[in-house]
């Protein structure tokens, strides 16, 4: 008890020096009054908010989260551009499918969390960007600053001391003469003049800041062109087979991905037909036999009741219209016809055949869905030339059609084009259709010649490689029709996006390669001598600050040399003109 008694009188003898102590105020740290922060409310926690989106570190973050974000629509397919993809990936994962849907990681660059990003990313470039301006425009208009009183300071310094016998007037001509070179050099310069001390401050390379500024308003207006630009923009894929006309409307592409602001009355009014498509091949034999040594897809547009022949190839996009035509890819499209038991066509038509390799090895899909007892697929290897192994494989050898041969193994059953599921018509699912041919069930394949007709399994009928040889053609080479996988993209945005891009990246390379310097020379009278300062600053890294000067104190001794007795200000008027700045390292102009 006595001893908590003791304790308990030393804290209030404590207490009581510390609150009679005149140098010690009451809030001291060991004080009795604890430390309250100020509450910011609503409106300061919106301000800290705003500071913390705006800042530069904000925006990298946002940037990066941005790239990342667009991972996902690489990965996965996306429904507006491959619908049949999303399809299927749902038949192959049934449980995880409603889970990333839910996530719009099949809609990724139309799903609310990938746009706030982006908006975000909008706004803090703009909140970044805006208080620079200012910042900067304010800059451009103040005066370089006053010179500091001792310049040696500074790392960059040097010193000169010339002798003059009017020592005062010798120092205000010299700063004239550092003045008039300066300007020569590109600086901003401002004259400070305070008794016997006369002194010039020079500044430049606010070129940086605004090469820094344009960057960052080249990056907002990319965001603006690609966020408006691609709402107004669309892209569609056609396969059309040699004969036959593309009308430029919605139901005549096989897919289409088209912004948000595209009308269905949106599209140009115009047609198309592939007349031919001409491809040259490394003739067999030779060094880099079959490859292709050029594409050319022929076409005649018809467009405001006029008509005009042209060719799409590769980096050649056709314009028709505000569109742009591309060559995407090529093959084979034999023609193929179907009869059953009652010798009636139930299918007829030329098929594209999907290349598998270099040699146009192909391989397409036939749907048979009506006239059959039951539907049947037929899945087909299309060989330009062909060439039998010593196993009896059957390969492709060349590229153009020296011996074109089709092969078919036949499907019946149900093939799932009733159930309301849309499905690929180069994707065949066997899963319920029973195999007739094929050497999976040791039963041979269908094999087929241009011009040759075979009959299906159980009766069920012919079928029938049609030759598509132009008449009194005598060889194979244009037995089998050929396709074009064309794109046609619209983008109005595009020249704009460009435009940006240049400015963004002119604005870096400004912003790297000019430096922001300042310059100061002071020269002081004293006793029958001037004693001349030199100093210099950078903003950031500057490698060449020190040659600078040093070019800078040897050209204005020179200068000062030039003039001899005759006053300052008449000989800088004829040695200037002729001055050069040397290379960036230099602040010295030259004097003839």
């Amino acid at each position: 008890m006595s001893s908590s008694r003791s304790e308990n009188k030393n804290q209030d003898a404590v207490t009581s020096d510390t609150t009679n102590d005149p140098l010690r105020p009451s809030d001291h740290v060991d004080g009795d009054d604890s430390i309250t922060q100020p509450r910011l409310g609503i409106v300061g926690w919106l301000r800290w908010g705003w500071r913390q989106l705006t800042s530069m570190r904000t925006a990298l973050i946002l940037l990066l989260v941005l790239a990342i974000a667009a991972i996902p629509g690489s990965i996965f397919p996306q429904r507006m551009a491959d619908p049949n993809g999303v399809t299927q990936w749902q038949r192959d994962n049934p449980d995880l499918f409603p889970v990333l849907d839910a996530l719009k990681m099949f809609d990724v660059y139309l799903s609310p969390w990938f746009s706030a990003i982006y908006l975000l990313l909008f706004a803090s470039l703009v909140g970044c960007v805006i208080p620079r301006i200012r910042h900067h425009a304010k800059a451009l208009r103040a005066r370089p600053p006053r010179t500091p009183a001792r310049l040696q300071r500074l790392e960059d310094y040097r010193e000169v001391v010339r002798d003059a016998p009017d020592a005062e007037a010798a120092a205000s001509a010299s700063i004239d003469v550092a003045t008039k070179q300066l300007k020569a050099l590109g600086y901003r310069v401002e004259r400070y003049d305070r008794g016997r001390t006369f002194s010039v401050s020079a500044e430049r390379g606010y070129w940086r800041e605004t090469g820094n500024l344009l960057f960052h308003l080249a990056l907002v207006g990319v965001l603006v062109t690609v966020g408006i630009g691609g709402g107004f923009s669309y892209t569609g894929q056609r396969v059309i087979v040699e004969g036959e006309t593309f009308a430029n409307t919605l139901i005549d592409y096989d897919s289409m991905n088209r912004g948000r602001f595209v009308g269905d009355d949106a599209l140009a009014p115009y047609s198309m037909r592939l007349d031919s498509f001409d491809v040259t091949y490394q003739p067999y034999g030779e060094p880099g036999s079959g490859q292709a040594g050029d594409f050319s897809a022929n076409v005649t547009v018809q467009e405001n009741g006029e008509e005009r022949t042209g060719a799409v190839k590769v980096n050649e996009p056709l314009a028709v219209a505000d569109d742009d035509i591309f060559l995407l890819g090529n093959g084979y499209a034999p023609t193929i016809t179907v009869r059953n038991a009652d010798d009636e066509v139930v299918f007829t038509g030329s098929v594209p055949f999907l290349p598998q390799d270099n040699n146009m090895f192909s391989l397409g899909i036939v749907k048979i869905t009506d006239g059959m007892p039951e539907q049947l697929g037929i899945r087909a290897l299309f060989y330009p030339t062909a060439a039998t192994g010593a196993d009896g494989t059957i390969a492709s050898a060349y590229g153009d059609l020296v011996n074109p041969l089709l092969t078919l193994d036949v499907f019946e059953g149900d093939l799932g084009v009733n159930d309301g599921v849309p499905r690929s018509v180069y994707v065949l699912d066997t899963t319920d259709l029973t195999q007739l041919t094929g050497r999976a069930i040791g039963k041979e394949s269908i094999e087929l010649s241009p011009g040759k007709t075979a009959d299906l399994p159980d009766g069920l009928g012919t079928i029938t490689f049609e030759d598509d040889s132009p008449a009194g053609a005598t060889d194979a080479s244009q037995s089998v029709k050929r396709f074009a996988s064309l794109q046609i993209h619209r983008d109005d945005s595009g020249p704009f996006v460009l435009g940006f891009a240049l400015l963004a990246l002119a604005g870096l390379m400004i912003a790297l390669f000019v430096p922001r310097r300042r310059v100061w020379v002071k020269a002081t009278a004293a006793d029958g001598a001037v004693n001349l300062e030199y100093a210099a600053l950078a903003r950031g890294e500057d490698p060449t600050l020190a040659a600078a000067v040093d070019d800078l104190v040897a050209g204005h001794g020179r200068l000062l040399d030039v003039a001899g007795d005759t006053t300052a200000r008449e000989i800088l008027d004829e040695a200037v003109p002729s001055a050069e700045p040397q290379a960036p390292a230099s602040d010295s102009p030259k004097v003839d």
